[in-house]
């Protein structure tokens, strides 16, 4: 059985880009809009790894039991 954790990591992923951005270039305003949708995209991945860690959850109790 695979386990989702053991896949690889994607290295490609836009975020790098994100995080070589020139922030110098960006008003407060913007800067304090970016860091609200960061916020949003950080909750919303939390969520995920919840859900697949209960999913995982019960898949191991469903054939420990």
């Amino acid at each position: 059985m695979m386990d989702f954790d053991d896949l690889p990591v994607r290295k490609d992923i836009p975020l790098t880009a994100v995080e070589k951005e020139d922030l110098s270039t960006i008003s407060a305003d913007e800067l304090q809009d970016r860091i609200e949708r960061l916020k949003a995209e950080i909750e919303r991945t939390e969520r995920e790894i919840a859900a697949k860690k209960a999913s995982k959850d019960a898949a191991a109790a469903f054939f420990k039991g």
